[in-house]
């Protein structure tokens, strides 16, 4: 429509509401009608806006003034709708707002009226966010998901603010902010989470690089500083409401640079979070939050921390006890809750400054009571004859080898686990957990904990690790389900790619059990609509072939050649299968990859023998079989994709075998085909070219026109 007819027609429906009296809405009642009216409203606010911006855009400026007064006029109209007691009634309005405030970011001046209008809609924003007295905040429910949402929509018009005006909204925080802290104590609780919440917001409102709001513009800087120094100095973090906690510990640790400026204040809050206000908090919702916020708030502050360490390891002491499944005692935090603890832990020994010596012995204090406990659970855990009981010492085993693999977060290296004297720690560590391997129970659970034990290791202790995989690959490879496999075969890529030709011996030894495994799995009838068991297989299958891109890809193809010829076969016949019967085309990228790689190492003249009919029996017609397919959809970008590797794995050929292989193609396997000759011989141009781009191009017209 016309943007100056909309404007218009927009107008003359707002004067026959206004006659009518539709817009004396504080005499008012019915919240049902409220609500559409204020649909309406925003409608119109809109459509006035979009004509303004059409408009602007075509030079109209005299029609654009215009626009813009007809929305000044609705300004006031929906202000009394933002600020309606009726979260339904405030959201319907909210795009209006937003729009409004989008015009006015354009403006190069604002009028004071206008100026006006932005501080009315900040004052409306701040009160709207505010909790209602009825939010239940242990059992939240349907109203509470939706007043939630309602504060994401306030919080983008806050967005917007500050955009507008990032002075005026600085000002405008920092005063609700000190009024409500200077007195907390008798300040309801809503008001006084608000207040924090804010101060909060403010992070994202006035973004800064690296959350740096503590250099830069002085004024702005010094204003946050002031209102943190308020928010840890005044007391409010022991206010008794959980709302109000929890927006206390949520804006520490979004600010935590302001701790590096006045690190006088990290002792208070190390004890805020170590005491009933945090970590020991009466409700579980406060403790969960907290274990995650402390060990951020440790991380992006170890520097500061190395005072604190020996005080802080103590009082967590408690909270890192492994809860067994008897005598119904329960630790104090969940196991998920603990794994930060852990994590923290481990995070303030090994960037102490304390020598190595100290760190070894800190870390062995608290890996110590770990593998005891694990011993002992183990053992129960073989002699346990009810299913529950074997389950739950199950998972207890499995939070102990978890929380142990979590410390070694602190690492990134094996250098920085020999500089801190740990490696011997973490060793025992793997000695004590590997038994559970043999554990003929729960193998599910035990065999996932140790497993992601065993990545961590290899990053952190390296080819200290490698006499431990043989006994443990043997053990994870007994009673395999599809499951098992697909999470075993990522251990044994990354230890491929890490260690290469160190651990080929390895390799040879475990390569055709751990395909016999695969198969034995794949080959293992299943129902025709069990959708579980056909989508597991096709995830094994990945993995397989991402098994073979990892041994292939790390210089390792020697393991295949050494398996003996019928092997071979047997191992690169599912790759040709994967490549062309199965429509997955990752699976078959990843299988285009593998024999592109193995074309480039064994197809020339001094390859294994047989090889080359292996080239000319499967590998060619692979090529040409898979993208024939009905299910080889080139609109499709995973298959694009498939279809450029199976272009390498040609280009490959005709490298490795030169004119033998197009006189191949020429003269046997394109006529078999029923590819007329003029095609055959574009194609072998197109094979021809120096420039493989131009040939991957060429591939796919020339599939797109043998396709029926």
């Amino acid at each position: 429509m016309d943007p100056v007819d909309k404007m218009k027609l927009v107008e003359s429906l707002c004067q026959v509401l206004q006659s009518a009296g539709f817009f004396s809405i504080d005499r008012e009642e019915d919240v049902d009608f409220l609500a559409r009216f204020s649909k309406l409203v925003n409608g119109m606010g809109q459509s006035l806006i979009v004509s303004w911006t059409k408009l602007i855009k075509n030079g109209d400026i005299k029609n654009a003034q215009e626009a813009l007064q007809g929305t000044e006029t609705k300004v006031a109209l929906m202000l009394q709708l933002l600020i309606h007691e009726d979260d339904d009634i405030s959201s319907n309005i909210i795009g209006f707002c937003y729009d409004y405030l989008h015009i006015l970011k354009q403006l190069t001046v604002l009028s004071d009226q206008q100026k006006a209008n932005v501080e009315a809609i900040m004052l409306a924003v701040m009160k709207k966010l505010t909790y209602d007295e009825e939010y239940n905040f242990e059992n939240e429910g349907e109203d509470e998901a939706m007043f939630v949402e309602y504060r994401k929509q306030l919080k983008l018009l806050l967005d917007r603010l500050a955009q507008v005006s990032p002075e005026l909204l600085l000002a405008s925080v920092r005063r609700v902010f000190s009024s409500t802290l200077q007195n907390w104590q008798t300040t309801r609780f809503m008001e006084a989470e608000v207040a924090i919440r804010l101060l909060y917001m403010l992070a994202e409102a006035l973004p800064v690089s690296h959350g740096a709001h503590f250099s830069g513009d002085v004024s702005k800087a010094s204003a946050l500083q002031d209102m943190m120094r308020t928010l840890v100095t005044s007391g409010v973090s022991s206010y008794q409401h959980t709302s109000v906690t929890l927006e206390f510990f949520e804006t520490v640790v979004r600010y935590e640079k302001f701790f590096t400026v006045e690190p006088q204040h990290i002792p208070c809050v190390l004890m805020a979070f170590l005491d009933h206000r945090g970590l020991w908090h009466p409700s579980a919702k406060v403790q969960s939050r907290t274990a995650y916020l402390f060990s951020r708030f440790v991380k992006s502050l170890n520097k500061q921390m190395n005072p604190f360490i020996e005080d802080i390891l103590n009082r967590i002491q408690d909270l890192l006890e492994l809860s067994p499944p008897e005598n119904g005692y329960q630790s104090l935090l969940s196991s998920d809750n603990q794994l930060f603890i852990y994590e923290t832990a481990g995070v303030l020994i090994v960037n102490s400054e304390y020598p190595a010596e100290r760190k070894q012995a800190l870390m062995r204090i608290l890996l110590t009571p770990l593998m005891e406990k694990f011993k002992i659970l183990l053992e129960k855990l073989m002699l346990a004859q009810d299913e529950e009981r074997q389950a739950s010492l199950a998972d207890c085993l499995n939070h102990a080898v978890g929380f142990a693999s979590r410390t070694s977060k602190a690492f990134s290296n094996k250098q920085t686990v020999k500089q801190c004297g740990c490696s011997e720690v973490y060793l025992d560590c793997l000695q004590t957990f590997l038994p559970a391997l043999s554990c003929p129970l729960q193998k599910d659970v035990l065999r996932s904990g140790v497993r992601t034990f065993l990545h961590r290791m290899i990053i952190c202790l390296e080819e200290e690790v490698l006499p431990f995989i043989p006994s443990a690959s043997e053990h994870m490879l007994k009673d395999c389900e599809a499951k098992d496999l697909q999470e075993f075969i990522p251990l044994i890529n990354q230890i491929t790619a890490k260690f290469k030709i160190q651990v080929s011996p390895f390799l040879q030894q475990m390569f055709m059990p751990l395909l016999h495994a695969i198969f034995e799995v794949l080959l293992r009838p299943a129902e025709e609509n069990d959708q579980s068991a056909a989508l597991e297989k096709q995830m094994l299958r990945r993995s397989y072939f991402a098994f073979l891109q990892t041994v292939t890809g790390s210089g390792m193809s020697e393991v295949i050649a050494n398996q003996g010829a019928e092997n071979v076969e047997q191992v690169l016949v599912p790759v040709i299968q994967g490549a062309v019967e199965y429509p997955d085309p990752i699976a078959q990228k990843t299988c285009f990859i593998i024999l592109s790689k193995l074309v480039e190492l064994w197809g020339g003249k001094d390859g294994p023998v047989g090889f080359a009919d292996f080239v000319y029996k499967h590998i060619v017609p692979a090529c040409f079989l898979a993208p024939l397919k009905q299910t080889f959809d080139l609109a499709d970008a995973q298959t694009v994709l498939a279809l450029s590797e199976c272009a390498v794995t040609l280009k490959t050929i005709h490298l490795k075998r030169g004119p033998e292989c197009v006189q191949y193609l020429q003269q046997e396997y394109l006529p078999s085909l029923q590819v007329a000759p003029e095609i055959i011989q574009e194609f072998c141009q197109a094979l021809q070219q120096p420039d493989a781009k131009v040939f991957k191009n060429y591939l796919k017209v020339f599939f797109q026109r043998a396709k029926p």
